[in-house]
């Protein structure tokens, strides 16, 4: 076998290693899940799609960039609340913190689904009142990163007419990142409302 039937030799197994490793990338990885019709209704954790139609798909540096401009996006966080561990110690305080970015408003759960009926009518009723009614005021969404809850309530807004909608996948990890976070309490109103 000459040089060149060596070459094209190792070329045809490299082409050949190449297809195996597409073929044997799992079916839900991140960058083969697509985007579902509706709402997602499966587990919240788990890897979403790289994009959300109908509103921009933004990262740590560009949410930075919005936070400090002039027209300063309203920060919306879906995260779920900690849950006790079914083994903490009787008697003992339970205390848990949730850290997010400086600023932003935090309705736990709010990008479930299904949503209660009630619920989903709180939540536009909060982003209408944090929005001063402009659905073209900037909105960041985000939760933890792979958590279809923020990609969900992003859904939600776009659907409603919202224009300026813009989803931050990476969440509260990719900010802290490289970027302090603060502590939030449940929006008050939204805790008052009870509900998932």
């Amino acid at each position: 076998m000459g040089l060149r039937g060596l070459f094209l030799g190792r070329a045809a197994a490299i082409t050949a290693a190449a297809l195996c490793l597409a073929a044997a990338e799992p079916a839900d990885s991140p960058v083969n899940v697509p985007e579902p019709p509706g709402l997602y209704t499966g587990p919240q954790r788990g890897y979403t799609p790289p994009t959300l139609k109908g509103a921009h798909v933004v990262d740590g540096a560009a949410v930075a960039e919005m936070i400090a401009g002039p027209d300063k996006p309203v920060l919306i966080d879906v995260a779920p609340r900690e849950r006790k561990p079914a083994n903490f110690p009787e008697g003992r305080l339970w205390l848990p913190v949730h850290p997010s970015i400086p600023g932003a408003v935090w309705l736990p759960n709010a990008g479930a689904a299904p949503l209660p009926p009630e619920r989903e009518v709180l939540f536009f009723n909060r982003v209408e009142q944090l929005t001063g009614g402009d659905k073209g005021k900037p909105i960041v969404v985000f939760c933890h990163v792979e958590c279809w809850g923020s990609w969900n309530a992003g859904k939600r807004l776009v659907d409603k007419g919202y224009t300026a909608v813009n989803w931050f996948p990476l969440g509260v990890e990719g900010w802290q990142d490289f970027h302090e976070t603060r502590n939030l309490t449940e929006d008050p109103e939204w805790k008052q409302a009870g509900g998932p």
